[in-house]
């Protein structure tokens, strides 16, 4: 999660020098957030008890937990079928940015926030400058660590501390029509000048198609773009925050998206929308540049097309694996709950069981990617593969999680960031500029880590 100036190992090695360059960088971080890393230690709020053990029997442990994600009350039921000693009483919430964070923060601040909630790895840094989370640590020992992804755990790590446990990786995937691509005479493009290359043959055999959709309304896809291409939005130094959407890797994504949008290459359509939906269904849209859980979002959105999509990595600049990525869940525990070691426990098992991971995509409608590599065999199970013709689409995402850039840092004040991009995407239709709109973001971020107090630099 946090850069370093020291050569990068392999995305799922930790050697020695990578443990000392992130204890430095999470140390640097500490100060920059600010009180931040004092939450951690409130015995005030958070007395003994909330970490005393958990009886075995007797009257059980009762954790509030919200959230929002496919399959979570049916992970919530089974772990309640399992345990007699804790009860998960789940409330389902909006998503994050339809509204489910707002919640959670004006719970919090009334002092009524539930115990455990879900919250993604970009906003994780902002519930933990507003003191919204715990501080873990005590309960994540090195072992448990070790079962999740490396870059999993630098996103969760803040300041050198645990402030909350990853739920799924979402590695980068590109979903596309077998058929629609055998007609044009087209192949998965492994580098993004092929990917053009595709697109304009697309075109030309069938003037109404598009290869892939950019969606103006989720500033998230653009984001893992950058992130691919080894961009870095946020580092941290001398008790600074810099801010920089300007680098390389990022002009180099917004200049190849801004030349595929004005040669009417891709569509521009706001996210699983009627518009991208009916776009699939006609075969209009031929692609889908997304991430591991979209296996089963388009499974859901276009059943009738079951066998006739695949799945294939996403292009690179280069042709070697790599990937940013796209979301990506967590469990943090709140500030107020007094239940802390029930709320790991409980967040613990639905991470690195493979009853947990079993739970959540039992459905079929969820194609999640655990954020704890030994359940990756689970989840091949259970996930129906069907509408893929079978695919073993986990051993791609497997490779793409493998291929996912390290030292990718979020900064604590995403709201505003995705808030700007979102706004100037949505003019991109209209002859808005993706460059013009980073410069927009840059300025607002800026803007809002100085007016909380922030010292920062951009």
């Amino acid at each position: 999660m946090f850069p370093t100036s020291s050569s990068r190992p392999s995305a799922l090695g930790r050697p020695l020098a990578r443990r000392r360059a992130l204890a430095v960088a999470t140390g640097l971080l500490c100060a920059v957030l600010l009180t931040a890393c004092d939450f951690g230690g409130d015995t005030a709020n958070n007395p003994a008890d909330a970490y005393s053990p958990i009886p075995q029997s007797g009257q059980p442990v009762t954790l509030t937990f919200w959230g929002w994600a496919k399959g979570t009350k049916d992970v919530v039921a089974a772990f309640n079928a399992s345990h007699s000693n804790i009860k998960v009483d789940y409330q389902e919430i909006p998503s994050g940015v339809a509204g489910g964070y707002a919640k959670i923060s004006n719970a919090v601040r009334a002092g009524n926030a539930p115990d455990v909630f879900n919250v993604e790895y970009p906003q994780l840094p902002d519930f933990v400058s507003q003191g919204a989370v715990q501080n873990i640590d005590a309960l994540v020992p090195d072992s448990l660590k070790a079962k999740y992804l490396p870059q999993a755990v630098e996103l969760t790590t803040l300041g050198g501390h645990s402030w909350a446990l990853p739920l799924d990786a979402a590695p980068q995937a590109f979903y596309y029509r077998k058929d629609l691509f055998a007609q044009a005479g087209i192949t998965p493009p492994k580098t993004w000048p092929e990917f053009r290359a595709a697109a304009e043959k697309l075109k030309q055999t069938n003037p109404d198609t598009r290869i892939a959709t950019f969606f103006p309304d989720d500033p998230s896809t653009f984001e893992a773009m950058a992130w691919q291409d080894d961009a870095h939005w946020f580092t941290t130094a001398d008790e600074t925050w810099n801010v920089d959407l300007h680098g390389d890797g990022t002009k180099q994504a917004a200049d190849y998206w801004q030349q595929l949008i004005a040669d009417d290459l891709v569509r521009v359509q706001p996210s699983f929308s009627q518009q991208w939906t009916a776009s699939l269904q006609k075969g209009e849209t031929a692609g889908y540049l997304g991430a591991s859980w979209g296996g089963g979002v388009l499974a859901g959105t276009v059943p009738d097309e079951s066998g006739k999509w695949a799945v294939a990595p996403m292009p690179s600049w280069d042709g070697k694996p790599a990937s940013g990525m796209l979301g990506g869940t967590t469990f943090a525990v709140s500030k107020g709950s007094r239940k802390v070691r029930a709320a790991v426990e409980f967040a613990t098992w639905a991470t690195t069981t493979p009853e947990g991971i079993r739970a959540r995509i039992a459905s079929g409608t969820s194609s999640a990617y655990p954020a704890a590599p030994d359940l990756v065999p689970v989840a091949r199970q259970a996930f129906k593969a069907d509408f893929y013709g079978g695919q073993d689409v986990y051993a791609l995402y497997s490779a793409a999680a493998e291929s996912i850039r390290p030292h990718w840092q979020w900064g604590p004040a995403m709201g505003a960031t995705n808030t700007s991009l979102k706004d100037s995407f949505g003019r991109l239709a209209q002859g808005g500029g993706v460059r013009a709109a980073l410069d927009g973001a840059q300025q607002a971020t800026v803007a809002e880590l100085r007016n909380r107090g922030l010292r920062v630099q951009g």
